[in-house]
């Protein structure tokens, strides 16, 4: 088995919601089959653009094995499987695994600021209780823990511990990370305003929501990392920066979902208490996506 099954850029789908606020397990899968064959290199439901902690249990159920229905096989699958307790995410990680995802992603979820060695507890419980490896998160400002370069690499001391996601904002953390954890570590970026920056400091891959409405500059961007084209990525990515700082701003649910209707994809309804961005915000991801038209084009040619 593969200890790090990904690399590139790993899309993040929105989880859609009907008038009653029901999953919409047939849009979702039209939004996930538009990542796969736009050429993303993976597929993460679950996420915080998938709005993973507002969902029941048979919600997420639901929608993992909906992705790997509508997947495959194609690509390599990254199942958020994250909860407050340990049992709970036992359970999510158990039932991802026997859904067939590739691997599963863990955030540690907490009311409570928890100690590292709880930390380090709760992800080895888990791995010890599946066989596919896992990726530990790092993002502070919506877990509450942020966790050091230091703890990050006792976590990948645990076998199936093979991969970090870094979404702490901070760029000097992942030039620590490189140091702390060496230069074969698997770090992937989760901050999407840094992508260049991550992947200049040696980010494997790039999780993001970006996907969803400019697969073809991400994913530019990323191949003219992989061949050295410096001036090239750099052009490629303060291309559609605004669009990345935008919807980490407003909010990667929200602004994902109004993106996808202004460009003509139904981006789906939404489960209280969120709501969909307002009018004037709206308008200015118009203005925005709007301003990408004849790059994105350019890539599609």
């Amino acid at each position: 088995m593969n200890q790090v099954p990904f690399k590139g850029v790993i899309a993040y789908p929105v989880t859609p919601f009907d008038d009653n606020e029901n999953v919409d397990i047939p849009l979702f899968k039209k939004q996930v089959e538009r990542l796969v064959t736009a050429g993303c290199h993976g597929i993460a439901p679950l996420g915080s653009t998938g709005v993973m902690p507002y969902l029941s249990d048979a919600e997420k159920e639901t929608i993992t094995e909906a992705t790997m229905q509508q997947v495959a096989g194609r690509v390599p699958t990254l199942v958020g499987v994250s909860n407050l307790t340990t049992e709970k995410t036992i359970y999510h990680a158990k039932f991802a695994e026997k859904a067939g995802a590739t691997a599963v992603m863990i955030i540690p979820m907490s009311y409570w600021k928890l100690t590292d060695e709880e930390i380090v507890k709760h992800y080895d419980r888990v791995a010890s209780s599946i066989s596919i490896p896992i990726m530990a998160y790092n993002n502070p400002a919506t877990a509450g823990v942020d966790m050091s370069p230091t703890l990050l690499k006792r976590l990948l001391e645990i076998p199936n511990v093979t991969m970090i996601k870094e979404s702490s904002g901070d760029i000097q953390r992942m030039h620590d990370l490189r140091k702390e954890l060496g230069e074969d570590a698997a770090f992937f970026n989760g901050s999407n305003p840094l992508a260049l920056a991550a992947f200049s400091a040696g980010a494997r891959g790039w999780c993001t929501a970006a996907p969803n409405l400019i697969p073809e500059l991400n994913i530019a961007l990323y191949n003219a990392v992989q061949h050295n084209d410096l001036d090239s990525a750099r052009d490629i990515f303060y291309k559609q920066l605004d669009l990345l700082q935008f919807i980490v701003a407003k909010g990667l649910p929200r602004s994902i979902k109004a993106g996808l209707d202004l460009i003509g994809v139904d981006g789906g309804g939404f489960k209280s208490p969120l709501k969909p961005m307002r009018e004037h915000e709206i308008a200015e991801l118009g203005n925005i996506l709007s301003a990408l038209e004849s790059e994105i084009y350019s890539y599609q040619s």
